[in-house]
């Protein structure tokens, strides 16, 4: 059962850092897939992209006519990213600690033996 929980919890850590798709890098069909942006805003987007990678989402903003901050945080909330890297790494930063310490949470309450026979440690 542990070894089934710490499985799910890689998982979706896994998930949360790596399931994105960078405005900087997409082609139109991946911008086209994300929801709320269709040829239109797709093709504006890769017309300022030849000018130059987005910076940050302020930078994306202010150079994609059509595109306001509550579309903006729409397209995020779908899975677009600007410079994914920074976008991505931060929830993985703040969540690293956060399931160390599950972890060892885990590892108290099964007992040392437990985690000792799954290889956690």
């Amino acid at each position: 059962m542990l070894k089934k929980i710490l499985a799910l919890i890689a998982m979706l850590y896994a998930a949360a850092c790596f399931a994105a798709v960078d405005v900087n890098k997409a082609s139109a069909a991946e911008l086209d897939g994300i929801k709320g942006i269709g040829p239109g805003i797709s093709a504006k987007i890769l017309d300022e992209r030849k000018k130059g990678n987005f910076k940050d989402w302020t930078d994306f903003v202010d150079r994609v006519k059509g595109v306001g901050e509550g579309n903006a945080a729409k397209f995020s909330a779908e899975g677009l990213t600007v410079n994914m890297l920074l976008d991505r790494l931060k929830p993985c930063l703040i969540l690293t600690p956060a399931i160390m310490l599950l972890l060892v949470w885990i590892g108290r309450f099964a007992g040392a033996e437990e985690v000792a026979r799954i290889g956690v440690w």
